[in-house]
């Protein structure tokens, strides 16, 4: 039976990770940090230890010794900038303690989640060769992911045996706090307008797939983007609104627009203290079209793509199974 060390298990991608190492009879044990919700790790048969990625010494305490993979899924994804300082700690940090102690566990193989995000503000596809620019972005989420997949490699270079796998946006069952809110406002009549932007929309499902794989077949020291349905973000808000029954929804933000209601709130979460729901680091981020090719990781992992529509409806559906929506008449 093959092991597995997880972080971030308690998270969207981290629990739907932790169901498809269990589903093909991995051994796993998750960290998680005191006061923890564990509330759904605990239903599963799985052991959970604490510590944190930014304690070095917990870590050693908690990774097993010699196990078949590490999945570093646990990141901070914060775009507001009196954050960085943790979002660094966690995403840098975090992920150098993370490989240190996976080299002196012996680890055999250590994949780490990082995100498109890493190649920075750019025009145009994306693929793996397009340079990275996330080091010289302005924007703290994209230059942590890509300093923490640059001390990823600087450990390949000691001798850990690394794959780095690079999501889009991801969707799917299991989610109550990422795109969920999107969802949660669309069912509520709260959402104020949709950005003018467009992703790439990958299933969680394939993506946690795509992470197995790249522990069993991925070659070290690559990097496999997990993109996928690429799409508007006015076609993600449709495509929503139509599951939850919504035939009225707001209208797409013009960017000049989007960039002053993010100031605006800037400045009053400098007065406040209560984080903005649009920062200037998300209006940036939604004005960009960058599409992204996946083929690497389809001719290597075995990564699907899946329609747009059944993301949604997984998404939605497990949010009116939870509770956390109305079943829509």
């Amino acid at each position: 039976m093959p092991t597995a060390f997880v972080t971030g298990a308690t998270g969207f991608v981290g629990i739907n990770l932790v169901d498809e190492l269990l589903a093909r009879d991995w051994q796993v044990t998750c960290l998680a940090r005191s006061g923890s919700n564990t509330h759904l790790l605990g239903k599963r048969d799985v052991a959970i230890v604490n510590g944190t990625i930014t304690d070095a010494d917990s870590l050693r305490t908690a990774m097993p010794a010699r196990v078949d993979a590490v999945f570093h899924v646990a990141g901070d994804t914060n775009m507001w900038s009196r954050n960085n300082a943790r979002q660094t700690a966690t995403n840098v940090t975090g992920t150098r303690n993370m490989c240190d102690v996976a080299l002196e566990k012996g680890a055999r193989r250590f994949v780490h989640t990082s995100t498109i995000a890493a190649w920075g503000l750019i025009d145009g596809p994306i693929d793996e060769t397009t340079p990275q620019r996330g080091g010289q972005s302005w924007i703290n989420y994209q230059k942590s992911k890509y300093l923490g997949e640059q001390a990823v490699k600087q450990a390949v270079g000691r001798g850990l045996d690394a794959v780095i796998v690079n999501p889009g946006a991801i969707v799917g069952a299991q989610d109550s706090h990422t795109w969920a809110r999107m969802f949660m406002m669309i069912a509520q009549d709260e959402l104020p307008g949709v950005p003018p932007g467009a992703m790439s929309f990958g299933h969680v499902g394939e993506v946690v797939k795509a992470h197995v794989a790249a522990a069993e077949v991925g070659r070290t020291g690559e990097n496999y983007l997990l993109a996928g349905t690429e799409a508007t973000m006015r076609d993600f808000v449709a495509e929503i609104g139509k599951r939850l029954g919504k035939a009225r929804l707001p209208p797409v933000v013009p960017l000049p627009l989007l960039r002053l209601v993010a100031r605006f709130y800037a400045l009053r979460a400098a007065i406040t203290g209560a984080e903005p729901s649009v920062t200037p680091e998300i209006a940036a981020m939604a004005a960009k079209t960058n599409p992204c090719s996946s083929r690497k990781a389809q001719a290597e992992l075995g990564y699907r793509t899946v329609p747009l529509a059944d993301m949604v409806a997984d998404c939605a559906d497990w949010l009116i199974a939870q509770g956390y929506l109305e079943r829509p008449n």
